[in-house]
C-alpha cells in the first residue's frame, strides 16, 4: 500500500484547525502530519514535518500565509511540497497574490468536506486546482490580457493532444481524462507534458485558459 498523503494544517482559528484535522483524519489516503497557527509557524514547521500538502490560510497574525507560502515553495528543501490555498475570501487580489507565490490552487472554506479530501489527493498529485466560481475569474483575467506566454495556435498539438486539453479546460482530474480517454494514467501524464511544452505553459491553469482562448471550452463548461 502507498504511504498516506502528509497534510500540514494551517490556520489561526482552532474551530477550523480542529474541523479540518477531523475531514483529513476521516479521508482514505490521507492524514494530518501537523499544525501551525501563523505564518511563521508553518514555515518552520513545514521545515521539520516535509509534508506533502500544506493546507494554507491567508489571513493570518504572525506572517501571512502568501509570504509562508512563498517561503515554502521557494525552499529548495521543500520541492516535494505543494500548497493548497484555502480561504473564506475569493478576493483577486488574494488568489493573483497565492498564485505568484507558487500555491498550486485556490479553495474556498465553504468547499464540501469530500471536495476537501480530493482537492488535497489532486494537489499532491500535481494537478493545480481551483473552486469553480475562482478559476471562471481567473480564466477571465488572463483573457482579458491576452496570456501572452500561452502559444496563440494548436497546430502543434496531435489530435489526442488536443482531446486531453478539452478534458483539462473542463476541469477533470488525471485519473477522470484517463477514465474518458480509455488510456493510462501514465499516458495522460505524457500528454500533460507534452502540452505544457508545446503551449509553453507554466501550469496546468494556463492549459484551462488555453482551452478557453481556443475555444475547446466555453464558460459553460460546454464544448
Amino acid at each position: 500500500m502507498s504511504e498516506p498523503v502528509r497534510v500540514l494544517v494551517v490556520d489561526d482559528q482552532p474551530l477550523i484547525r480542529h474541523s479540518l484535522r477531523l475531514i483529513i483524519g476521516g479521508a482514505p489516503g490521507l492524514v494530518v502530519a501537523g499544525e501551525a497557527d501563523t505564518g511563521e509557524a508553518a514555515v518552520a514547521r513545514a521545515g521539520v514535518l516535509r509534508p506533502a500538502v500544506v493546507l494554507m490560510d491567508i489571513r493570518m497574525p504572525g506572517g501571512d500565509g502568501i509570504e509562508a507560502t512563498r517561503r515554502i515553495t521557494a525552499d529548495p528543501a521543500l520541492t516535494g511540497t505543494r500548497v493548497l490555498v484555502l480561504s473564506m475570501f475569493e478576493l483577486d487580489e488574494y488568489v493573483h497574490a497565492a498564485l505568484r507565490a507558487g500555491a498550486s490552487g485556490f479553495l474556498l472554506k465553504d468547499a464540501e468536506p469530500g471536495r476537501l479530501a480530493e482537492a488535497i489527493r489532486r494537489t499532491h498529485g500535481g494537478e493545480s486546482l481551483f473552486a469553480p466560481s475562482i478559476l471562471t475569474r481567473l480564466v477571465e483575467h488572463y483573457l482579458d490580457r491576452s496570456a501572452p506566454q500561452v502559444a496563440r495556435t494548436l497546430d502543434v498539438l496531435t489530435g489526442r493532444e488536443a482531446e486531453v486539453l478539452t478534458l483539462v479546460g473542463r476541469g477533470l482530474s488525471n485519473q477522470e481524462i484517463a477514465q474518458a480517454l480509455r488510456i493510462s494514467m501514465g499516458t495522460v501524464k505524457t500528454h500533460i507534458g507534452s502540452l505544457l511544452s508545446k503551449l509553453h505553459a507554466r501550469d496546468r491553469a494556463q492549459l484551462v485558459i488555453a482551452a478557453y482562448e481556443q475555444a475547446l471550452v466555453s464558460p459553460s463548461g460546454q464544448r
